[in-house]
Parts: C-alpha cells; structure tokens; sequence
C-alpha cells in the first residue's frame, strides 16, 4: 500500500487545480473519470455550481479553527474524488476550508479512475465509493486514519435507503442533496475535528 500512497501523491493536485480542472473538462462537455454520459456530465455541471456555491458561503466555527491552528504535528490529506460525485461536491469544500485553516494540514486531491490501486486499499463495503479522505503522517506517509464517503447521518440514510429499496433513486439522491443543503456542512466539520482529535492522541 505504500507504494500505491507515495505513487498517488505524486499524481495529487491541490484543491485549486482540481477544481480548474472540473470547469475546463465542463466547457468542453466533459467530465471527469473514464466514463462519459449526457447524466454524468449533468451531474457534473450541478456539482460544479454546488461548489462554487459552498465555496463562498462555508463559515467553520471557532471550535474548529481551534483545534487547526494548534495542531502539533503535520498532516496529509489526501482526498480521492470526481467531478461528478454528489457526495463529494457537497464535502470537498468543507474538507478544504477545515484544511485551509492550518499551515499543518496538507491538502491533496487523486482522481478515484487515475488510481484505482489505491482505492481498492480503502473500499467501502467492497465498493469504490468516494469521496474518500486518507489521513497521512506527512513526513512518513504512514496511514493514520481514513474517513468517507459519508458523514454518519447521511450513511445511515443511504443504508436504510438500500435496505428499503435496494438502490439509489433519482428522488433519495435529491432527498440527500436537501440533506447536505440543510446541515450546511456542520456534520462534515465535526467529524473532521473528531479525526484530528484522534490523531493527536495517538
């Protein structure tokens, strides 16, 4: 695996980039991943306007910015995405403004198709599901912890809605995105917060 980490860092681009990246593949109808669809690039467009959006009105707490800005040891993040991802246009933003808010939080971001070797490290019930954030030790690469694709509440309704139905429809997708809109990222950072917590204690 870390052979497939230190590869994966050296294909990562910065929150920055990753978002350039979206818009340009969108002006030329496209997006990103090995598959191309009129729905996929739908999706993407949404998800692109859902991160400019989240990008601009995201306020972190006090709480939060308080335990960033005295971490005692420096930290990777490295994130596996795609532009199309409901999931992770709601949660990249919050991931990067947490990160955005310490000098020891490195944020890196892997297209989930360009690295399939280290998605297939972290599956989530045996499937490729993103966005998925590795937390690294950023002088020995070492895997601290890793979180995704989900917060808790927004899992727990995905679980309940394939134990019911047995797939993700059209209207639960909707019925998530309401979700995320209403909690405003709160869920996202505490759990962030928790991840860093953890990690200064071990």
């Amino acid at each position: 695996m870390r052979n497939n980490i230190t590869i994966s860092l050296g294909n990562s681009i910065s929150y920055q980039v990753y978002r350039d990246l979206i818009s340009e593949l969108l002006r030329e109808n496209k997006s990103t991943g090995v598959v191309q669809s009129d729905e996929i690039l739908h999706y993407s467009k949404l998800n692109n306007s859902r991160m400019k959006r989240l990008d601009k009105t995201i306020n972190l707490s006090e709480n939060t910015k308080d335990v960033t800005e005295n971490l005692s040891q420096k930290y990777t993040w490295l994130v596996i995405s795609e532009g199309w991802c409901g999931d992770a246009a709601q949660i990249l933003p919050v991931i990067n403004k947490v990160a955005e808010t310490s000098e020891n939080i490195d944020l890196k971001i892997v297209l989930r198709d360009e690295n399939e070797a280290l998605i297939n490290h972290f599956l989530t019930n045996g499937g490729k599901a993103i966005p998925k954030l590795i937390m690294l030790n950023s002088e020995t690469q070492e895997v601290i912890s890793d979180w995704g694709p989900r917060p808790l509440e927004a899992t727990k309704m995905v679980e309940k809605q394939k134990e019911e139905f047995g797939k993700l429809d059209v209207n639960f997708k909707e019925k998530l995105q309401n979700w995320y809109n209403t909690n405003k990222g709160v869920e996202i950072e505490s759990e962030l917060v928790k991840l860093l917590r953890l990690a200064q204690c071990a």
